[in-house]
């Protein structure tokens, strides 16, 4: 084999390796976003219209002797949530659960963690990066920011206490009733989220934790958050 030879099949066998990666990145940063948008949509769509179908019975107070609701639905969206600081049209279903395919659609909640205004902690998963990069813009962050999550029947405002925080995935304490390095004492009506650190890893965790703020009733219109 001559040395010209050499030279184009290895030249080919660069530009072929080059174009598949090219065509990978593309599927990442592309074509996953634009499979998690339409997912996103539909669930959003599927929530809204159940709504407006069957209209979600508020959840019962301590004291009620209302029956306890009805557990949430594996991989179902129950929500949306709302963050006004990655933009006034970022909008996310919640679905139970952080399995894989959960998460390709929108954004998971620790099963067993409380439900959206209940006494506990709330606790909420989402890509960084890929699927639709929901929380690319995770560490702009900042205490005071508002997270709204609507359940059918009421908007909730929870309010961030403080900056990012970065951990290990196996730091599971992050999403304990009171969540552990939150700074909060004693029970409360907690959120937290959770995503990738860094941007393109998954070595470490980023956390937020917000403490309810306020609830209004759907039928009261979107809160004032939304409306800037």
């Amino acid at each position: 084999m001559s040395v010209r030879l050499v030279v184009r099949t290895f030249s080919e066998l660069c530009i072929t390796v080059g174009a598949l990666i090219i065509l990978f990145v593309v599927y990442f940063l592309f074509w996953t976003g634009v499979k998690a948008a339409d997912a996103a949509e539909g669930e959003i769509d599927t929530l809204q219209s159940q709504w407006a179908r069957e209209p979600v019975a508020p959840a019962p107070d301590a004291a009620s002797s209302e029956p306890a609701p009805a557990p949430y639905r594996d991989g179902k969206p129950f929500a949306t949530m709302h963050i006004p600081r990655f933009g006034p049209g970022w909008e996310w279903p919640v679905l139970e659960n952080t399995e894989v395919k959960t998460l390709q659609k929108g954004l998971g909640h620790y099963s067993g963690t409380a439900r959206p205004g209940d006494s506990g902690n709330f606790a909420v998963a989402g890509h960084r990066r890929t699927y639709g990069d929901p929380f690319k813009d995770f560490p702009k962050l900042r205490p005071g920011d508002a997270v709204v999550v609507n359940d059918g029947t009421t908007w909730f405002t929870y309010r961030i206490a403080k900056k990012p925080y970065r951990t290990v995935p196996t730091d599971t304490a992050v999403v304990d009733p009171v969540p552990r390095g939150s700074g909060f004492e004693g029970a409360g009506r907690y959120l937290t989220l959770t995503t990738c650190e860094p941007e393109w890893g998954s070595s470490h965790r980023l956390i937020v934790w917000a403490h309810l703020d306020a609830t209004r009733p759907v039928s009261d219109g979107r809160p004032p958050e939304l409306r800037r």
